[in-house]
């Protein structure tokens, strides 16, 4: 994970730029009226056009450089009685208006905007000069231009020449925000991280030969600051560049190994001929197993759920990945400074891979498309970022009666909607998977390739603050923290946050004799802060609407929000790195509902001294017992390397889950139907000494699902 991009699907992704003349993509006229588009469908070309249009027009004349324009998130009080009368199949109010808005450079004066603006009327709503303290995304033109000066640079290529690199050898950078460690430094500054390519090859593991110098750029005015040079094994000054001593990358690519590629893996084909369960209509509004809900893409968070409903019941306004920090746990300059915010610094969608049938998702699956824009204003399609497609998730449930050896079973279909990020070196794989009994999971997995630095000395040295993966290479300690945004509707838009613990009764010669009672107890949460969970208390958080009662547990209805317990910031209160992520000190934050509240670190992420986010709204210390609130969990990875990490890491998994708790009277996937063989059609080892005939199923054994004798007495 750092603060560079993947720059491959970004050059591919430039060629998708859309002609501005006549409205058309790729020679198809795509432009949507307003009305047709509803509050939480993605931006549009058009949109894009129309802001820019409007933005020039403010500033006659004058060169702009755009870095972001996005659709401003609709006013959620406008938005509630519109989708109410959808769910409700009443007529519907007016829409709310979609309005855009874009952070942008005036060059002539080197002032940075942020406008809002309605791009249907041309309004300009609010067009304020942003502090100069304030450095907004790195952008796409942006990252790929530093890269070319560096490596055109003449101070750079007076450190290549003294590597003195055998013939077929080159050098290529990785442009890492810069971090922070002074309060008063406001230039734009990139750090430029150096490795030696083995190989011209669109592959070659680059990662597995770190250079030793790292020169930092002022990226506005495109000039050298100073050349670091990176220290090595557990020493603290930096190494002057001297000679490269030749070693052979590791590499990962197939058709780059030295091993043969395994030859006894046989084809798995998920196919469904009937087609898929799910049905996507034109405004991305999903339908699928009593689920209903709208698919959002923005430049930030990548994919966004809106207006999550399970049998016309309300569940969750808002659903979203919003930030993550990656701070590494190197003390050493220049890597002290090594902390990136991926959502905040780039944005998610910004480096959302195209996805490809047979490789990132199996099955029948459905694409979605996103929209970017260059730093000229053109609109770039960003294609099949996003993927939605059914998967077996194993038993649902289960249950054999042991004196008819009859049984009950249900498999679980799940429908997963999935995004994968590539942020220079890591890859992150986004998905909420939907299941038939009411649960959400959101789903995180990390791989890709370690962030390595340079080891000297390849034969005996170590680094006390990482791993040696390969000769020459360093795996440094790191932590990946990851934020949950979850805005509920639990039947209604106010609702309570509690904490249910699992406790121990005390020894009471009456009421706990034998010294094996257990209670729960509820603690609710009345005042917007952030809070603990706690594994030894089985500590469980719920939201609840105390308006709605259920009729069996007499208590008000709720969905439980299972955590994931992770170890904080290690980070010192007083580092940059914890003062910038408030949100990754505490696992969970509770907040009032407020416009504009949407991003754990605050708007403004890049080389920021301190975060405007959580740490800031938590101390208003708002009433949040039975209201709109905003429940944020924040969990994550403490990855201390391994060489099995590398040359590519095998996925690390986190998981998040939302499970009805008391929101149904009985299980909501009662009805589910029977696990099938004629509709699973699985198939028998071919040569195993069964009622299988060459892998066929026998009528016999076609009755396995339904019938499970065991012997009398079994549990």
């Amino acid at each position: 994970m750092i603060g560079a991009m993947s720059m491959q699907p970004l050059k591919d992704a430039v060629a998708e730029i859309l002609p501005t003349s006549n409205g058309k993509v790729n020679g198809k006229h795509h432009a949507v009226k307003p009305a047709e588009l509803h509050p939480f469908d993605p931006l549009t070309p058009t949109e894009i056009r129309n802001t820019v249009s409007v933005l020039k027009a403010q500033f006659p004349d004058v060169p702009l450089r755009f870095k972001v324009i996005e659709l401003l998130e609709p006013t959620k009080a406008d938005v509630i009685p519109y989708i109410e009368a959808e769910r409700l199949g009443r007529p519907l109010p007016l829409k709310p208006a979609r309005l855009t808005f874009s952070y942008f450079h005036r060059m002539d004066k080197g002032i940075f905007y942020k406008a809002i603006l309605n791009p249907s009327s041309g309004k300009v709503l609010s067009l304020k000069e942003l502090p100069g303290t304030i450095q907004g995304p790195i952008d796409v033109d942006e990252m790929m231009s530093i890269e070319k000066f560096c490596l055109q640079h003449p101070a750079v290529l007076a450190e290549i020449e003294k590597l003195r690199l055998p013939a077929g050898y080159s050098v290529c950078t990785d442009p890492w925000i810069y971090g922070t460690d002074d309060e008063g430094e406001n230039r734009r500054l990139i750090q430029c991280y150096m490795y030696i390519v083995e190989v011209d090859h669109p592959e070659c593991n680059h990662y597995s030969l770190p250079a030793l110098f790292s020169p930092v750029f002022d990226a506005v005015k495109l000039e050298l600051v100073r050349m670091d040079y990176l220290p090595s094994g557990d020493s603290y000054e930096g190494v002057p560049v001297a000679p490269w001593k030749t070693v052979k990358a590791v590499q990962y690519a197939h058709d780059l190994l030295d091993e043969p590629v395994r030859t006894d893996l046989k084809p798995y084909i998920v196919q469904q001929p009937e087609g898929p369960s799910f049905s996507v209509s034109e405004d991305n509004l999903i339908q699928w197993q009593k689920w209903r809900f709208r698919l959002g893409f923005n430049y930030r968070d990548g994919m966004v759920i809106y207006n999550v409903t399970y049998d016309g019941r309300n569940v969750f306004y808002r659903l979203s990945m919003n930030e993550m920090t990656v701070p590494y746990g190197d003390p050493r300059a220049p890597y002290h400074r090594k902390q990136a915010f991926d959502v905040g610094d780039v944005g998610l969608g910004i480096t959302a891979n195209q996805l490809a049938l047979g490789c990132d998702c199996l099955g029948h699956i459905k694409y979605f498309d996103g929209y970017r824009t260059d730093s000229k204003g053109n609109p770039v399609q960003l294609k099949n970022v996003i993927c939605l497609h059914e998967q077996d998730g194993g038993l649902l449930h289960k249950h054999t009666n042991y004196r008819s050896g009859r049984a009950t079973v249900a498999r679980n279909r799940q429908l997963v909607v999935q995004m994968i990020c590539t942020v220079a070196n890591y890859e992150y794989i986004f998905a909420w998977i939907f299941d038939q009994a009411a649960g959400i999971d959101f789903e995180v997995r990390a791989t890709g390739i370690l962030s390595t630095i340079p080891m000297e000395n390849q034969e005996d040295e170590t680094c006390e603050w990482g791993t040696n993966v390969a000769p020459g290479v360093v795996g440094s300690y790191h932590q990946h923290l990851f934020n949950l945004r979850i805005d509920p509707a639990i039947d209604g838009f106010k609702n309570t946050v509690f904490y249910e613990d699992s406790v121990p009764l005390p020894a009471d010669p009456v009421k706990n004799k034998w010294g094996v009672g257990y209670t729960t107890k509820d603690t609710k949460i009345t005042e917007g802060g952030h809070y603990e969970t706690s594994v030894p208390l089985h500590r469980t958080y719920k939201i609840r609407n105390d308006s709605v009662i259920n009729k069996i547990t007499h208590k008000p209805v709720s969905y439980k929000i299972m955590t994931a317990p992770s170890q904080m910031l290690l980070m010192g209160p007083d580092s940059f790195d914890a003062k910038r992520a408030g949100f990754a000190t505490h696992p969970v934050w509770v907040t009032k509902y407020n416009e504009g509240e949407l991003y754990a670190a605050g708007e403004f992420t890049n080389q920021s001294k301190k975060g405007t986010g959580l740490e800031v709204w938590s101390e208003r210390k708002d009433k949040v017992e039975n209201e709109d609130v905003v429940f944020w969990h924040t969990f994550g990875l403490t990855h201390n390397p391994r060489p099995e990490d590398f040359p590519v890491m095998p996925v690390e998994r986190l998981m998040v889950s939302m499970r009805p708790n008391g929101f149904f009277d009985k299980s909501p996937a009662i009805d589910v139907p029977q696990s099938a063989q004629n509709a699973n059609q699985s198939t028998l080892y071919a040569n195993t000494k069964t009622n299988g005939v060459n892998g066929k199923i026998t009528a016999e054994t076609a009755a396995c699902c339904h019938t499970n004798p065991l012997p009398n007495g079994s549990h």
